[in-house]
């Protein structure tokens, strides 16, 4: 509990993200009422854990979590009907904005976007750990009074996150950029296999599931999300198009310093992502194993990497369509892969060089 979180929060919203921060919140033992249009979401996440059902308590602080076209309407409700403050965890932060003009109490409300997820929704599906560790954006605007601002950065501390200051248009470019602008790339790539023939597909590999993995999100929820945050992600796809355009001119005349300068462009894109811990990224090397798709297989994979003492950095996992076998991509610090790999094959596994 903290006197910097005015209490109760009532959270409007118990899908995965509402339902989280309650358990998350309940953690702290702050005091949280849930609402939602949905009762049967309101019974389940209170039943979980994350808070008692709003019964007309007044609240401190209220955290608008409902589908992206509604965080606009509920926002300036909960203004208009309550005297807390007031903040929404949704993906786009200028739209919310424009639906508050003229509004009176907008001091009083300040946006926030954590950026943690699921592939699945409802609050069944949600955990007292989800903004672990994650970015949280606070995005005040002109008008927001400092007690707003230091509620809301609490909130977000005390779910676990990172706080991230940025303005509302600050914010809806860089999820444009690094989030919105990925998805709908990965979508159109994701469309050209739609209809492939069988025979096509069959040579699918991890670097078509790598590039695809996104597009099967919510196609319902993305269409709020992208025309939420139309502006800033027209503008890039923009940007996009004129580079295609250039693409295309290359491969087609077989011009190829075009050609590498967009490939040196993209491998520039890939190192200027934050490594792990949200550090600089450092040279790695990957290590590919055979590993029979059996129980308890990675395990003892896993086991046997450990025994060599190099950190398992990242893990991928391609999948063989002939045989029960699967390839498994153990990145480690690339000072370290050699050795990794040596002892691996000391203990009978079939290293791919």
């Amino acid at each position: 509990m903290t006197d910097r979180l005015p209490e109760p929060v009532l959270v409007v919203g118990t899908g995965l993200l509402g339902t989280s921060l309650g358990l998350a919140l309940r953690r702290h033992g702050v005091d949280v009422l849930l609402a939602d249009a949905n009762a049967e979401h309101v019974r389940t996440a209170s039943g979980l854990g994350a808070g008692r059902p709003h019964a007309g308590e007044r609240p401190g602080l209220v955290v608008v979590a409902v589908p992206p076209d509604h965080v606009g309407a509920e926002v300036a409700r909960a203004l208009v009907e309550t005297d807390a403050l007031v903040t929404d965890v949704g993906s786009v932060k200028t739209a919310p904005l424009r639906a508050l003009d003229g509004l009176a109490g907008t001091e009083r409300y300040v946006g926030s976007h954590p950026m943690a997820g699921s592939e699945r929704s409802g609050p069944l599906a949600a955990s007292a750990t989800l903004f672990d560790g994650r970015p949280w954006a606070v995005t005040p605007h002109e008008g927001s009074a400092p007690a707003t601002v230091e509620a809301v950065t609490e909130l977000a501390r005390l779910a676990g996150a990172s706080v991230v200051r940025l303005s509302p248009e600050e914010h809806d470019l860089a999820v444009a950029r690094t989030s919105h602008l990925p998805h709908l790339l990965a979508v159109l790539v994701a469309g050209r296999l739609a209809d492939a023939p069988a025979e096509h597909l069959a040579l699918s590999g991890q670097g078509v599931r790598d590039v695809t993995r996104v597009a099967g999100g919510d196609p319902a929820l993305w269409e709020q999300i992208v025309t939420g945050n139309a502006s800033a992600v027209a503008g890039l796809l923009t940007q996009v198009r004129d580079q295609l355009d250039v693409l295309i001119d290359a491969v087609s005349t077989g011009e190829r310093e075009p050609l590498a300068t967009i490939l040196e462009r993209g491998v520039a894109g890939t190192l200027a992502i934050p490594g792990k811990h949200g550090g600089p990224p450092r040279p790695t090397g990957s290590v590919f194993v055979s590993v029979p798709d059996h129980p308890g297989e990675l395990a003892r994979l896993f086991a046997d990497a450990g025994e060599s003492g190099v950190n398992i950095e990242d893990v991928r996992i391609d999948h063989d369509p002939a045989r029960d076998t699967g390839q498994v991509e153990l990145v480690v610090d690339e000072a370290r892969a050699e050795h990794l790999m040596a002892s691996l094959e000391s203990r009978g596994w079939a290293i791919h060089r």
